[in-house]
């Protein structure tokens, strides 16, 4: 069929499978551009490609000029992205990461990474004495690389976003005159070990290491030139001295394939590389050679240096003239478009051929494949994905529509996402941009990283059509268009800001503390404290202010917000940066800092808070912390130097009179207390007065008591209190009773009854119930019973002529206090 051959013109096939070489550019470089003097690698997933002049070809054609690295990044279309100025010695190593990512290893072992091909970088050192001994050479895979030194020690970087340099197993016993004649890697994710693992040819054989162990294959047909891992890690290239291409397993324990080159030991090719898991490309100047399965190839030929550059599913082939896919065809395209195919795909699309033609033919293949018909859509789907050309992409789609509307049931949402799908692969693939990403390709990428590296190209106006297209957040794609806005304008600030502003405001996302960050690591402090005022977040705006040395505007914030967390923050950063003056003098205008300082040092830093107390003038305030040191001291000497400096912060003020009296009697009341404890050799330091006076008696010091007494003017009824007390406490009975003899107590006698009753003694208790005489006769009456005296309450009762009390106690008196009892109510009825 006439469109089967012009979808099949760029196909070639090789032993029983197609292969097809795509141009996907031209006019790349020039002709003035000689690639032969330059090193190139490219970035996975068809990503942006990096050269650099290659040092030793300069130095034999231009002798002993010496010339300064320049890493320049392309686009696949040969659009220049940046240009990187390099000064840190002869590049041992140029590769990508999955991210886009550029590495750049220098001899002495110092790595850089380029993170947005923009000139930003990371650098670390590989450490290990490379500085000393130096890098050879870098071989890359996704995550990391691992550096050769001269010394043949190899070092392992795994991630790049904490580097440890780690060595391999040490392959110095096995390798013969010391002499590596090539070396290749199996990234870790395709080992056993999970480790990387490298192999060496050396001599005849190769090594194989890993970070614990060097094993010897045993191989006999070295040394090899060349040697490439597949995509999937399962089999390895190895290309002899003598012009030959082994293809063997992985494990070394099958050799699949051979193919002589043709070339022999003179002419050794610059590059071998796999093109996908199927086939090995090998490279010299100007010729290439794909090698099949079995061991047959297909040669192209070129007029200059041609560069290969591996991917996943195929590999880009670099000209100054032009830039080519070459690659597998994939079996669903092979199936369609092959010359005699026959599968329900093909007979689908020349249905839709038929039907454009108005010729009844395209009903009749509808039925011939009506069985098979969702097979046949779900095949054009899929085929219009690994298409390049918009044309067939088209024709694959129209039969996939066309059929899907045969079945009553078919889900259209492949097609639908297909169709989301080609159209962002047509828009990146422009040459503009110059991303020939392969739809297998972009499965593994994912759109949201396929759109960080449109935005790191500053493609921002596509990123955000993309992402609106794709329904992914745009968030970072704005913010980075701010951030580039604000490195790259030379408008001034306020017209920078209100750009940012009007194009930002309102969206969902946005985070101006990002783009405040680069204006203020660009040297644009007005314009980032400009920005950060529309940045909602004040958990975002303060740490960035305190970095800007903004410190009132970042409390202003943090204190705006209402966090208390952040408000401490900030007050923690600004107590440690000022002096305490100036920290002071900060948040005496802030009621609420100043009041979140004065709790969290309450309980925290005492000394922080006296001098909080002290520049505010709050001498009570100061005074009660010290105080609440003076009562936590353990020594008696620093207890007394507190009270007095209290003491003297009160007493310079007439408001607080009261209170330095009682700090100095405070005082005057511990000297006297150690001076007890000294004399008497018991316990008094730190209790009050009245338990001072209270314990002095009870020890039988009633003389230092009254002392007491006196200098502190205790009041003459606490006294007698704490007297009865202390004397009831030590049973001092004869004491009571003595003192029981006067004729007037501030107190009252009942106190003494009470104390004496609960006690136990309840004789010297009734001893003072007929002195009360302010109480009631009923009282006195139940006082003596209380004391278990029935005739003495009797006598009490016939006093005051109660018969009925009499009547009363009469049935609880025994013995002889029961006639007592009758006798006193018989002198009371007769006296009626």
């Amino acid at each position: 069929m006439t469109s089967s051959a012009s979808a099949t013109a760029e196909w070639e096939q090789l032993e029983d499978r197609f292969y097809r070489k795509i141009l996907l550019y031209s006019e790349l470089f020039g002709e003035d551009r000689d690639l032969d003097d330059y090193i190139i690698a490219g970035a996975p997933y068809s990503g942006a490609i990096a050269l650099y002049k290659n040092e030793a070809t300069l130095q034999e054609n231009r002798g002993s000029a010496q010339t300064k690295p320049s890493i320049e990044i392309y686009s696949s279309a040969g659009r220049l992205i940046r240009r990187i100025s390099y000064d840190k010695g002869s590049i041992r190593g140029l590769g990508w990461s999955e991210d886009e990512k550029l590495l750049v290893i220098a001899e002495d072992g110092m790595v850089r990474c380029y993170s947005d091909l923009q000139g930003d970088f990371t650098q670390f050192s590989l450490g290990h004495g490379a500085e000393l001994v130096r890098v050879k050479e870098v071989r890359f895979w996704a995550t990391g690389f691992v550096a050769l030194l001269r010394t043949n020690r190899l070092v392992a970087v795994s991630r790049y976003d904490e580097p440890r340099p780690r060595f391999l197993a040490d392959p110095s016993p096995h390798i013969e005159d010391s002499l590596i004649h090539s070396w290749a890697l199996i990234p870790p994710a395709y080992t056993l070990s999970r480790h990387v693992e490298v192999l060496l040819s050396t001599g005849q054989t190769i090594i194989v290491l890993d970070p614990t162990d060097a094993q010897d294959q045993d191989l006999q047909s070295g040394p090899f030139t060349h040697i490439s891992v597949s995509p999937n890690g399962r089999y390895v290239a190895l290309y002899t001295t003598e012009g030959k291409l082994w293809v063997i397993k992985a494990d070394f324990q099958d050799k699949l394939s051979e193919y002589d080159s043709g070339m022999g030991s003179v002419i050794l090719p610059k590059a071998v590389e796999w093109c996908g898991n199927d086939s090995v490309v090998i490279a010299w100047d100007d010729e290439v050679h794909m090698v099949g399965p079995k061991g047959e190839a297909l040669k192209y030929y070129y007029e200059s240096r041609v560069h290969l550059i591996p991917d996943i599913d195929g590999v880009r082939l670099i000209t100054a003239e032009k830039c080519e896919l070459l690659q597998k065809v994939p079996d669903v395209t092979e199936e369609i478009f092959k010359i005699g195919a026959t599968s329900p795909a093909s007979i689908l699309l020349d249905a839709v051929d038929q039907l454009e033609r108005k010729s009844p033919k395209a009903d009749d293949n509808i039925q011939l494949i009506r069985m098979h018909l969702t097979e046949a859509v779900d095949a054009c789907i899929k085929a219009a994905g690994h298409e390049f050309s918009v044309h067939w992409q088209k024709q694959l789609l129209k039969a996939a529509s066309f059929g899907k509307s045969v079945p009553a049931l078919y889900s259209s949402d492949d097609f639908v996402d297909m169709c989301e799908t080609l159209r962002v692969l047509n828009a990146v693939r422009f040459f503009e941009v110059g991303m020939p990403i392969t739809y297998e390709q972009f499965i593994r990428l994912t759109p949201e990283k396929l759109i960080q590296r449109l935005v790191n190209r500053q493609q921002h106006l596509l990123a955000l059509r993309v992402s609106e297209h794709l329904r992914l957040p745009t968030d970072r794609i704005y913010i980075h268009w701010a951030c580039m806005k604000v490195r790259m304008s030379s408008d001034d600030e306020d017209t920078i800001c209100r750009m940012v502003v009007a194009k930002l405001n309102g969206k969902r996302g946005i985070s101006f503390e990002e783009i405040a960050r680069t204006a203020y690591d660009e040297g644009r402090g007005r314009l980032a404290t400009q920005l950060l005022n529309y940045e909602p977040q004040a958990g975002r705006q303060v740490p960035l202010l305190l970095n800007m040395e903004e410190d009132e505007i970042a409390l202003d914030k943090a204190i705006e917000s209402g966090d208390t967390d952040l408000v401490f923050y900030v007050l923690l950063h600004l107590k440690k940066k000022h002096p305490l003056a100036g920290f002071f003098r900060i948040i005496n205008d802030r009621p609420f800092a100043a009041a979140l300082v004065e709790s969290s040092a309450r309980e925290t830093d005492l000394e922080l808070l006296k001098d909080f107390y002290y520049q505010d003038d709050r001498r009570a305030d100061g005074a009660h912390v010290i105080l609440r040191e003076s009562l936590e001291a353990k020594d008696l000497q620093l207890k007394q130097e507190k009270l007095k400096v209290a003491q003297k912060l009160l007493s310079d003020s007439k408001d607080h009179v009261l209170e330095a009296k009682a700090l100095e009697e405070s005082a005057k009341l511990l000297h006297m207390q150690e001076t007890f404890e000294r004399e008497l050799q018991e316990r008094f330091m730190g209790i009050s007065v009245n338990e001072t006076i209270f314990r002095l008696i009870r020890t039988g010091y009633s003389s230092r008591a009254v002392k007491v007494k006196n200098e502190f003017r205790v009041p003459e009824k606490r006294y007698w209190w704490l007297r009865l007390r202390a004397l009831v406490a030590k049973r001092d009975w004869s004491e009571i009773e003595e003192w029981g003899k006067t004729k007037k107590s501030p107190i009252g006698w009942e106190p003494f009854f009470n104390e004496c009753l609960a006690a136990g003694n309840t004789k010297v208790a009734a001893g003072f119930v007929a002195k009360c005489t302010a109480l009631p006769y009923q009282e006195r009456i139940d006082m003596y019973m209380r004391c278990g005296l029935v005739l003495r309450a009797a006598e009490e009762a016939s006093k005051a002529k109660d018969l009925s009390a009499l009547e009363v106690l009469r049935g609880k008196a025994m013995g002889r206090d029961q006639v007592e009892v009758e006798r006193l109510i018989t002198i009371l009825k007769g006296g009626k």
